[in-house]
């Protein structure tokens, strides 16, 4: 059996985040990086830690009056020749480059270093590093938690280290995906007109996806803005026969204003007639900023809020009753590319964001 790979908490973030990302751990493949957190976090006497699979929780116990979740997934998408990491300068920007430096270990090297260090924080901490999130949400290591221990997901709000600029982003979109098939009746090509073509019968859908215009709807201060496209298509039996059968798949990115429900509504509203099948639907969340907590997390950090157009597992917390945001170091637009990179300053001013927040009270002179 291989020896358990070996990480320094005592590293600064950016060589932490080098550890992290030279440790491959595509999705299904997380169980040597979880062995190493585990490992690295046996010996921090403040921290009670718990593991589900490929799951890693660790908590403080403090007695505090508040207690916040602060998680990320250790999983990324597949390598392509961009492991192990580099130092890379563009135009004068010093970036750590590889598979995920953005997407997501940057943000949990800091989530790592700071659990290790902070052994006083303002607020009980429970911090997660969670399994499979690249993949079906059937095998989010998060869900299994909630289903396990929903226990450990408890808290007054929750912070979820998706690349962010960091800069914090609020809720997210919904997620629906839908089916629209067509059907016809076949007949040779050379005489089209005795059939009747089922791809030509997906123009009028087209037609409609093509002049959508995106809504932008404001939810509790956040402008958050939708997106309605085709994302597959498929029909054609052979060369010479018109097809009786055909089928587009749509992809609906909703605004967290709707429920799941209310957007396949909406889908079957615009598309009447047609036969539409649910294939994907995920709940969007609501920005979560109205949280005492959230407000002294923007005044930490001192930049504004934006919200999050893409899903991502803040929705989990969301349906809980835990109000919760993303925020971590990366670009989004560098999130799964092959010239993943992340600014070294983002990882700098992550730690110092997030160390502000979490040591507030605790600081000399502050109240209690």
């Amino acid at each position: 059996m291989p020896d358990t790979p070996v990480l320094d908490l005592r590293a600064s973030s950016l060589d932490l985040t080098r550890q992290l990302c030279d440790i491959e751990s595509v999705s299904g493949d997380e169980g040597p990086l979880a062995d190493a957190i585990e490992a690295a976090l046996a010996g921090s006497s403040h921290l009670e830690l718990f593991r589900d699979g490929d799951v890693v929780v660790a908590k403080t116990n403090l007695g505090r009056d508040r207690r916040v979740v602060i998680a990320g997934h250790i999983d990324t998408v597949p390598i392509n020749r961009n492991v192990p990491t580099r130092d890379e300068t563009i135009d004068g920007v010093d970036y750590l480059w590889g598979r995920g430096t953005v997407d997501m270990k940057s943000g949990v090297a800091v989530q790592l270093k700071l659990a290790a260090e902070l052994s006083d924080p303002a607020f009980d901490i429970s911090w997660i590093w969670y399994d499979h999130e690249e993949v079906s949400a059937a095998l989010n290591g998060l869900g299994r938690l909630a289903d396990n221990r929903p226990d450990l997901l408890e808290g007054d709000f929750a912070i979820l280290g998706e690349p962010s600029n960091s800069i914090i982003e609020g809720g997210c979109n919904g997620n629906l995906r839908v089916e629209i098939r067509t059907f016809g009746t076949r007949a040779h090509s050379a005489r089209a007109w005795v059939g009747h073509n089922a791809i030509h019968d997906l123009a009028p859908i087209l037609d409609t996806l093509a002049a959508y215009i995106p809504r932008e709807v404001e939810v509790d201060g956040l402008v958050y803005r939708e997106s309605l496209s085709a994302v597959g298509i498929s029909g054609g039996v052979a060369g010479n026969v018109i097809p009786d059968e055909a089928m587009v798949v749509i992809n609906y990115r909703f605004a967290p204003s709707r429920s799941g429900d209310e957007a396949v509504v909406y889908l079957r509203e615009l598309f009447s007639g047609y036969d539409l099948t649910v294939v994907d639907l995920a709940e969007g969340a609501r920005p979560g900023l109205d949280a005492p907590l959230a407000q002294q997390l923007v005044a930490a950090i001192g930049s504004e809020p934006r919200p999050k157009y893409g899903w991502t597992d803040v929705a989990r917390f969301s349906a809980l009753g835990v109000p919760a945001v993303n925020y971590g170091p990366g670009d989004p637009l560098k999130a799964h590319a092959d010239d993943e990179r992340v600014a070294v300053e983002q990882i700098i001013s992550y730690e110092r964001g997030l160390r502000a927040w979490l040591t507030a009270s605790r600081q000399p002179g502050a109240d209690d």
